[in-house]
């Protein structure tokens, strides 16, 4: 069987650290079988057009690499500075790739999506994904959710109830929370079908950050920084449509869930019928 993407993502952790490890583990939520089955294939190749960020649609303090897969921004002073993908979608359900070094945020880092007229660029230090009604964004220092310019939350939900004081436009984390360490690489899931989106975070699905995202409407992954020298890395990893998943990847799925990946190389041995054999031994 070919390296799954959810395999593919552990083989790329950074501290190679056993997942049960993780502080993430007690705020997984459950994921959809569609979910499940994308994890479960293989990523696309690399150099794919929903990998680029879009060198239109960015601040002019931002530079892309040849590939356009990394944003760089410029050490430009009070500048909040943001790009988007090239290429955005509509339907269907996306898992994206961001790798964005925790070292090299700052403050006002923000990840999610936009529009086709997210503002990109404006002075002073300020939250740009998620600044306006056109976009939507997760503030990774302070973890917050950000739309319509005010704080709409805090994410992910954490095992406990958070205490949250008011204020009189926005909610925020007490002083007694203490926000999480995002590592550096996230992923990205749109069900622009559901109209949702969510993060996973070392191998764990966090749930639903954003409900009720407009439907038929073009949506873009998008970051914004305020940090000299931060690099964002964009890579668009799979994606399905609307319809259920067929039913030999959920056998696909059963069975390589209870083999476990230490013994996927022996799926060989099973007594399945050809069919599904031959499945399991490909890349999909």
């Amino acid at each position: 069987m070919g390296l799954s993407l959810s395999a593919w993502l552990h083989s790329r952790r950074v501290d190679h650290s056993p997942s049960s490890l993780s502080a993430f583990r007690s705020m997984s939520a459950p994921t959809s079988s569609r979910l499940e089955v994308i994890l479960n294939f293989p990523p696309v190749a690399p150099g794919d057009s929903r990998s680029r960020w879009s060198s239109v649609h960015c601040s002019p303090h931002i530079s892309l690499s040849i590939s356009k897969e990394e944003a760089r921004r410029s050490p430009v002073e009070r500048s909040s500075d943001g790009v988007r993908a090239e290429t955005g979608v509509m339907g269907g359900l996306h898992v994206w790739e961001v790798v964005w070094d925790p070292k090299h945020r700052g403050s006002h880092a923000v990840l999610g999506l936009s529009r086709q007229c997210c503002p990109l660029q404006v002075s002073g230090y300020n939250v740009l994904v998620g600044g306006d009604f056109q976009s939507w964004g997760w503030e990774l220092q302070t973890n917050q959710l950000w739309h319509g310019g005010q704080i709409r939350g805090a994410f992910p939900k954490k095992s406990r109830c958070c205490t949250k004081v008011a204020t009189s436009h926005q909610h925020i984390l007490s002083a007694t929370e203490t926000p999480l360490l995002i590592p550096e690489r996230i992923l990205m899931v749109l069900d622009a079908d559901a109209g949702t989106l969510g993060f996973l975070v070392d191998s764990y699905f966090l749930g639903v950050a954003f409900k009720d995202l407009p439907p038929g409407v073009e949506l873009f992954p998008a970051v914004s920084s305020v940090r000299g020298g931060a690099c964002i890395r964009l890579r668009y990893l799979n994606g399905a449509t609307r319809d259920p998943p067929a039913l030999i990847a959920l056998c696909g799925l059963s069975i390589g869930s209870h083999l476990g990946p230490e013994r996927h190389n022996q799926m060989d041995k099973l007594p399945l019928p050809p069919a599904l054999q031959r499945y399991l031994l490909s890349d999909h």
